[in-house]
């Protein structure tokens, strides 16, 4: 089943790689946007758990490979060109889709011009190793 999904979906477009955006299925709210490649596309549809496609690392992405906050899928959608999946899950573990220990990728919002932290960590991302997350960028 899994191959015949993916034949619809348009991994040519984006050289293999199509933009995911995943929402909590109780709440709708975005919890964070990845890639994901046919591989992974398929696992996912295989298995009930998101898998993505690491740029950086050039490898598949296990959601909760490291830190236990793995996502069961419940619902699997694609917009009307085939090139962008909306997956919408189940965030298990410590209710973190972040690697920086929010609930959300979209923790920050512009106010009065300037970033601003509006949500409440749910974990501290160092209980997880030293090596875990993505290397922060520089602010300036």
């Amino acid at each position: 089943m899994s191959n015949q999904a993916s034949s619809l979906i348009d991994f040519n477009k984006g050289n293999g790689l199509v933009p995911v955006v995943t929402v909590d299925h109780a709440t709708g709210r975005v919890l964070m946007f990845a890639y994901m490649n046919r591989e992974a596309f398929e696992e996912t549809v295989a298995t009930g758990r998101a898998c993505y496609f690491s740029r950086s690392r050039n490898r598949l992405w296990r959601k909760g490979e490291e830190s236990g906050n793995f996502q069961s899928v419940r619902e699997i959608r694609t917009d009307c060109d085939a090139d962008i999946v909306l997956i919408s899950v189940e965030q298990h573990g410590d209710a973190a889709a972040c690697h920086e220990g929010y609930e959300s990728c979209f923790f920050r919002a512009l106010r009065d011009g300037d970033w601003k932290v509006v949500d409440q960590r749910k974990v501290d991302p160092a209980k997880y190793g030293p090596g875990y997350g993505h290397q922060k960028k520089s602010a300036g």
